[in-house]
């Protein structure tokens, strides 16, 4: 009944843009589409823009031209970078945004950054919400992704049935900026989950321990975590396919750290698990994907951390 009210709600809407198809905004953009949502898309990749054709979308040249078709325009981006030429280049959203449109940012970006494109978009008469979204690559496919907000909460109200048919549960952290934080914060905890479940299964391994029982043993015990779930599975299978690459795992962790220094917060652990990324990003490459941190453990005792009947990729 839930997700039959949500698909009324985005029928009676005018199109809604939606730049950034890349492993998350993908699955984001589908969920959009099954919920008969009127959409237009835009990115660099035309093959992911002919898969989203087919399912119903609309093509849209560029920002600029997407923004004017839709009054609603969703981003899902990879880099400050890119968020910022997508807003503020020639053919960015400003360029084509109407006075009362309004931005969702469903990328994970740098606080600052987030307030500084937000005071511009001000500028130019709209709106802008953050909703970076957590929880894996996996849960969006299933439009089961947690999806934190922030911004002005009559915004918010307005475009809740939009939020609700990519995601759930859908958390309103208060003004524009908390969800940038909250985001990186459970960014950083994942990435010292993931370099601790590598570690956990080395000495299960060196232990003399099947590991396939000890994945179950440990998901089953107090040191269990969400990454260890999950991520633990494309180790064990050994194709690290996580649909997250390194690259954005060291932005992520900067973004953490630089949190850290700003607010006078000394992050020990982050820090730390920081230089083990940007070890393996030196030593696999920035497209490798980010799971393969514990490939450098691997690699430095000379073993590997594999047992039959785990997935390739998470379902």
């Amino acid at each position: 009944m839930l997700h039959d009210a949500i698909a009324e709600a985005c029928r009676v809407n005018d199109p809604i843009g939606f730049i950034g198809l890349g492993h998350l905004g993908m699955h984001l953009a589908s969920s959009l589409l099954r919920a008969q949502v009127s959409l237009v898309v835009c990115d660099p990749d035309e093959a992911a823009v002919d898969a989203l054709i087919a399912l119903g979308a609309q093509r849209g040249s560029d920002p600029a031209s997407v923004a004017r078709e839709c009054t609603t325009i969703i981003t899902c981006l990879p880099s400050p970078t890119v968020i910022n030429t997508v807003v503020v280049g020639p053919n960015g959203l400003l360029a084509g945004c109407s006075p009362g449109s309004t931005w969702i940012d469903m990328s994970t970006n740098d606080r600052e950054e987030t307030l500084r494109l937000a005071e511009l978009c001000a500028e130019h008469g709209v709106r802008m919400l953050e909703c970076p979204v957590t929880g894996g690559v996996h849960k969006a496919a299933e439009g089961d992704i947690t999806v934190l907000v922030g911004g002005d909460e009559a915004a918010f109200e307005q475009h809740r049935h939009l939020l609700q048919a990519m995601g759930s549960p859908i958390l309103y952290m208060g003004e524009l900026g908390n969800a940038a934080i909250i985001k990186v914060i459970t960014n950083m905890l994942a990435f010292i989950h993931l370099v601790a479940a590598g570690e956990a299964l080395m000495l299960a391994k060196q232990g003399g321990l099947d590991l396939g029982k000890a994945f179950e043993a440990i998901k089953h015990s107090s040191g269990n975590s969400f990454v260890h779930e999950t991520e633990s599975q494309v180790i064990l299978n050994g194709s690290y396919d996580i649909g997250f690459t390194m690259d954005l795992a060291c932005k992520d962790l900067g973004f953490a750290t630089q949190l850290g220094e700003q607010f006078g917060v000394p992050l020990e652990l982050g820090t730390h698990v920081q230089n083990i990324f940007l070890r393996s990003r030196l030593q696999y490459g920035g497209k490798a994907w980010s799971s393969k941190v514990v490939k450098l453990l691997e690699d430095s005792v000379g073993t590997e951390l594999r047992a039959p009947g785990f997935p390739e990729r998470l379902q």
